[in-house]
Parts: structure tokens; C-alpha cells; sequence
């Protein structure tokens, strides 16, 4: 992309506002980390409002903002599936279902129930995993951040430091770094979830005038349907294939995305939605931070009401670069990458197109908070994990809650300075985003149906839980291994067996299959396991951690209609809605 970013000084005033108002978070809150629970844990004390933003933008990082824009250029609406269908059912479930026993159980973190549920070895796998999985998603925060601040900010210079030729992608990439290392740091769990809230409102207020002004440029709503028209012709697809969400999905031949309508609700709508959203701790941390169960309980809730209004924030800007592209007389066209465009620059050019001076400063700090949301929210999930389930578990378990605090802070540090690596991974690998998201499918699908099995069936055993979750992630390793993408070039894609028995239309198709293989087969070793080995968890261990082991929540204080149940049915209704009229 070309660096023509035309910034004045109020643009730049906004963005030092910015980061200055998250470091004085961080410093407002230092003097209230006193303890280990308050620092990793955010002393379980925050109000529902804020647990359930900070929720949802904590997942609003890099990699949806971006990512998720370019792959409206790409695959149209068909995109919108992410939220409507992969998102919305799943926080429902882990509102309404799986919150109890999270918050009711006292674990301090995922790996940390599996523990009380299932044994020591099951935490274990689930803790170095998700470890590795925090640090590399704060790396791709922390790299897209550093290419973006190098991108459009017109600064050119090179610094040497101890022998060290440092580029401005480098500077960038370290202030980043310690913007978010300070304030972490400083203000523990309780800082990162309030700078996350502050950061959903920048992200809101920054890209819904792009929005606006964009969708006006293109004609409105009829006038974007008719350019994505000609998009979809012109790729080989039937009229609408851009703007319609199931139309089009009897055949992975007929849409954009390459899957059929099974691929999509088992592989996304179930397997990987209910895997992430429920069993993911980086966003299951904002929930147990909560001031109390029906707290807990509606924070999923609460971060839905956005959720399902964000297609039209982050999608919809993609959808409209890539009819602006085709359009000759438009003026807009997003910069070429080999055959093909390159979709992940959809917003930047279009905040470069619509945005003036003073606005534009505001649109860059928005995607600034986006970046810096996911580099935190892995960050502080990371230390946790490390203190909790692999420090105290398996290092040093007998030590004060003082010493846990330094090795929480210090475990920051250690975290940041672990992602700047994973940065520079990302910067040498292109295809580390997608290869990312893999690890998602190898990890998150076995790990639902241990959950799904634990939580619904108490004669679940540990030894079924452990090679159930190994062998689920060695048949997804396996069955990537011999299969590949259309056009796929690189080995991460697939194939690297030596044979390919299936070739997918789409990445996307391959990740979702990947994903329903390694839950099927995690989810039948499982039960096989179980009935043949003896459960050594009685039910008064078991008691709170399996659903019909568990006293049913009733809240006689609470009215039906503030009850987390109605907001579920609300919700609900409204997704279904938005999916008719999207049809």
C-alpha cells in the first residue's frame, strides 16, 4: 500500500490522547493490585456492563477488524455466518449453560476446571496449549499494529541500538509492546478489561461514519447490491451470491465461501463456535471477573447485543471496497497481491479514502484500540494460565499470594516479550494468520466435545478426557495432512503427507471439515474410553461441575424479564430476524 496518509496535527493529538488515557488507566488502578486474585482474577468485582463489553472486545482484535473486512471483500455476506451463526447460539449456550459452572465451581481459569472435573493431566494439555495459542494471537496483534503504524505514518528513519539496525516497523512493534506491557502490568486483569471497554466505544465511534459515508458513496443499500451483483457474475457466481447469507449455500459450488450448508452449521455453527466461545479463556475470563453469578451469567449476553450489529461495522466496509473496486469510475481500488487483491488493506485504504483530516486520526486510533484489545486480552489470559495452571501446578505450589502476584506481573513481561517474537514469526510467515486459525480447529474442536461430554455426563472419566482431546488433535492433524485448498502453494495449507486425498474449494471449507473430524472422533474415543475405564470422581467431587449434579440457579429477587433467560430469548429472536431478512 502506499504510504500517502495525509495526518495533521489533530490527528496525531487524538492519538496520543489515546494512549495516554490507557496508560493512566493502568496507573489509576496500580494502587488496588494488592493481591494475586486482584491482579489476575480483577478481584471478581466488576458490574455485568463492563465484564460483557470487555467481552466482546477482547475478540475484537487484529484479526476480526482486519480479517474480517477482507474477508467481506472476499466472500460477501457469506461472512456474516461468523456472528449470526458462530457466534450468537454459542454465547447463548455458554451463558446460560456453561457460566454456572465456570463461576459457580471457583476455578480460577478453563484448564483449572478441567482439573476439578476431569484430573491433573487434562489441565495440563489444555493449559500448555492454550498458552502457546495466547502468545502467538498477541504476536499477530502486536505485528499488524507495528505494519499499520509503518503503513501510514509518513515517518522514515532507522536507528541503531547495540549493533541493532532497528527499521520503523522495529520502533513501532516496541512501543506497541510496551504501551501494553505498561499498562498490564500496572493495572493487571482489571486494567486490560477496562481499556477494552474504552476501546470498543473508539472502535464504534471510529469506523461507523466510514460506514455511513461509504455506503452513501455507493448508492445506498440498492446501489451495493447492484455493484455486488456484477462481483458475483464476474466471479462465476449467480446474482445475489454477494449479498445473501443462506440462498446460496445448497452447494459449496453456488457461494463465494465454497461450503455446503452441512459444512457451515457443523463445522462453524457448532463444533468451532460452541469450542471457542465456550471453552476459550480468553474471553470466558471476562465472565468469571463478574461481581456475582447472574453478573457472570449475563456478560455473554450483554457482549452479544453488539455482536450481532458488527457485521455492519466490519464487514459491510469490505463488501463496499470490493464493489468500489469493479467499478471503474469509482476511484477506489484495493492494491493487487500476486493474482489476486489484497483484502486485508480494505480498511486502512478505505479510512485513507472517506476519512478528512481530524477524523482521520480517529479512524486510525480506532483500528490502534482494535489491535491493542487482542495484544492485552491474550496477554492477561496468558498470565493467568502461566501462574495458576502451570507455575503453581507444576514449579513452586507452595508459595504466598505475594509471590504469585510477582510472578504474575513478571509473567507479563515475559508474555510481551514472548509476542514481540511471534511478531517477527508473523512478519517471515504470510500464511501465519491461516495457520493460526488451524490451531484453532486442531485445539478448540476436541476440546468442546470434552466439555460438551464433561459437563453433560458425569460418568465421563479423566483418562477418556485426555486421549480424547489427543487423539481428536492428532486426527485433525492428520486429516489436514491429507487434504489441501484449491490453489494452495504452501505445505501449511495441507498435503504435507505426501498424498492428497481431497482437494476443498476454499480454505475455509478445509478448516470447518478439520474441525468436524477432530470433534467426532474426540467425542467417540471419549465415550468408548469412559465405558471402559472406572470414574474415580464421586459425585460429591463432581458435585457443581456437571449439569445434573448442579442445583438449578433460581433467583427469586430477580424478575423474569432481567433474568439472563429472557435476555437469551431476546436475543435469540433477534438473530433469527436478522438472519430472515439477510436470507
Amino acid at each position: 500500500m502506499e504510504h500517502s496518509f495525509s495526518l495533521g496535527w489533530i490527528d496525531y493529538s487524538i492519538i496520543v490522547i489515546y494512549f495516554a488515557f490507557v496508560l493512566g488507566i493502568g496507573w489509576a488502578l496500580k494502587k488496588f493490585m494488592k493481591s494475586s486474585k486482584a491482579f489476575l482474577e480483577a478481584g471478581r468485582s466488576l458490574p455485568a456492563w463492563v465484564t460483557g463489553l470487555a467481552f466482546i472486545s477482547a475478540n475484537l482484535g487484529a484479526l476480526e477488524v482486519i480479517g474480517m473486512a477482507a474477508s467481506g471483500a472476499k466472500y460477501g455476506a457469506t461472512t456474516i455466518h461468523f456472528y449470526w451463526l458462530g457466534a450468537i447460539p454459542a454465547m447463548i449456550f455458554l451463558a446460560i449453560f456453561m457460566m454456572p459452572f465456570y463461576y459457580g465451581s471457583k476455578a480460577r481459569s478453563v484448564p483449572e476446571y478441567l482439573k476439578l472435573r476431569f484430573d491433573e493431566k487434562t489441565r495440563g494439555f489444555n493449559a500448555f496449549s492454550f498458552a502457546l495459542m495466547t502468545i502467538f494471537a498477541s504476536g499477530i496483534s502486536m505485528y499488524a499494529l507495528a505494519l499499520l503504524a509503518q503503513t501510514i505514518l509518513p515517518f522514515q528513519f532507522e536507528i541503531n541500538l547495540l549493533g541493532w539496525h532497528m527499521t520503523p516497523f522495529d520502533v513501532y512493534l516496541i512501543i506497541s509492546a510496551l504501551i501494553v506491557l505498561i499498562y498490564t502490568y500496572l493495572g493487571g486483569l482489571t486494567s486490560a478489561i477496562y481499556n477494552e471497554v474504552l476501546q470498543f466505544f473508539l472502535i464504534v465511534i471510529g469506523f461507523t461514519p466510514l460506514v455511513i459515508i461509504a455506503l452513501i458513496h455507493i448508492g445506498g443499500w440498492e446501489g451495493l447490491k447492484a455493484q455486488l451483483d456484477v462481483v458475483a457474475t464476474s466471479n462465476g457466481f449467480q446474482p445475489g451470491a454477494w449479498t445473501h447469507t443462506w440462498k446460496f449455500m445448497g452447494h459449496a459450488s453456488t457461494n463465494p465461501m465454497g461450503v455446503e450448508w452441512f459444512g457451515l452449521i457443523m463445522g462453524l455453527g457448532f463444533v468451532l463456535s460452541f469450542g471457542y466461545w465456550g471453552t476459550n479463556f480468553l474471553v470466558v475470563q471476562r465472565a468469571m471477573a463478574a461481581g456475582d453469578m447472574t453478573a457472570a451469567r449475563k456478560t455473554p449476553l450483554i457482549g452479544a447485543i453488539p455482536k450481532m450489529f458488527l457485521p455492519f461495522l466490519v464487514i459491510l466496509p469490505g463488501m463496499i471496497a470490493i464493489a468500489l473496486t469493479m467499478d471503474p469510475e469509482s476511484g477506489f481500488a484495493l492494491p493487487l497481491k500476486g493474482d489476486s487483491y489484497n483484502y486485508d488493506t480494505v480498511i486502512p485504504m478505505m479510512l485513507r479514502t472517506y476519512y478528512p483530516v481530524g477524523v482521520l486520526g480517529l479512524g486510525i486510533t480506532a483500528l490502534f484500540a482494535s489491535f491493542m484489545s487482542g495484544m492485552a486480552g491474550n496477554v492477561t489470559a496468558f498470565n493467568t494460565v502461566w501462574t495458576y495452571d502451570i507455575y503453581q501446578s507444576y514449579i513452586y505450589p507452595k508459595g504466598s499470594d505475594e509471590h504469585y502476584l510477582k510472578v504474575g506481573q513478571w509473567t507479563t513481561v515475559i508474555g510481551v516479550l514472548l509476542s514481540i517474537l511471534t511478531a517477527y514469526v508473523a512478519r517471515v510467515f504470510n500464511n501465519v494468520m491461516d495457520f493460526l486459525q488451524l490451531i484453532f480447529a486442531f485445539i478448540n474442536a476436541p476440546l468442546f466435545a470434552t466439555f460438551l461430554l464433561g459437563m453433560f455426563w458425569k460418568r465421563t472419566t479423566g483418562h477418556a478426557a485426555f486421549y480424547g482431546l489427543l487423539s481428536g488433535t492428532a486426527i485433525a492433524a492428520i486429516h489436514h495432512g491429507l487434504t489441501q485448498p484449491v490453489g494452495a502453494t504452501s505445505l501449511v495449507k495441507g498435503g504435507w503427507l505426501g498424498t492428497v486425498l481431497h482437494t476443498y474449494p476454499s480454505e475455509m471449507a478445509q478448516n470447518f471439515w478439520t474441525a468436524i473430524f477432530a470433534f467426532s472422533l474426540a467425542l467417540v474415543l471419549t465415550v468408548i474410553i469412559t465405558l471402559l475405564t472406572k470414574q474415580k470422581k464421586t459425585e460429591q467431587e463432581l458435585k457443581g461441575l456437571v449439569y445434573s449434579l448442579t442445583p438449578k440457579i433460581i433467583n427469586k429477587d430477580i424478575p423474569f424479564v432481567r433474568s439472563p433467560e429472557f435476555m437469551a430469548i431476546i436475543i435469540g429472536a433477534v438473530a433469527i430476524i436478522l438472519t430472515i431478512i439477510f436470507w
